[in-house]
């Protein structure tokens, strides 16, 4: 996990430290942060969309809650294999299926998605349709790591 400086009310800047903030004059929320700063030298991963399939491209179930773990997971897998893990995640992007059950595809996965203190940015959209025919949910993250 990499070091990340949780700032409220303000921007902070300390060399070689991802930032995340809730800047003065927004909304100030505890599932997710504003902006994330990451400083030059910070390795960035960015992860296409996951959907909730197995490693031969199934979906796993109908099921959104189900769907929506699966998604997590493979992101999970994804940034493992470039030295990342969900906590070095500093943005999310959900879409959700318009006729999936919104409590259930978000509800699964949003206390995975958030962390204490300094929580990453979230963007999440209904969508009338996703890459995959059947898929409720896509999951896309971008990661920062400070490596030393």
């Amino acid at each position: 996990m990499h070091p990340v400086a949780d700032v409220r009310g303000g921007v902070h800047t300390a060399p070689m430290e991802i930032t995340l903030t809730q800047p003065a004059g927004l909304v100030a929320s505890p599932a997710f942060s504003r902006v994330a700063v990451v400083p030059p030298g910070a390795t960035t991963i960015h992860i296409g969309g996951q959907n909730g399939v197995d490693e031969t491209g199934a979906l796993i179930s109908a099921d959104a809650a189900e769907q929506s773990l699966r998604a997590v997971q493979n992101a999970r897998l994804a940034l493992e294999s470039a030295g990342a893990g969900l906590d070095d995640v500093i943005s999310w992007t959900i879409y959700i299926h318009q006729d999936a059950d919104l409590r259930a595809a978000y509800g699964a996965v949003a206390s995975t998605l958030a962390r204490e203190g300094a929580p990453p940015l979230v963007t999440a959209a209904l969508v009338a349709g996703l890459g995959v025919p059947g898929a409720l949910i896509e999951v896309s993250a971008i990661a920062a790591v400070i490596r030393e």
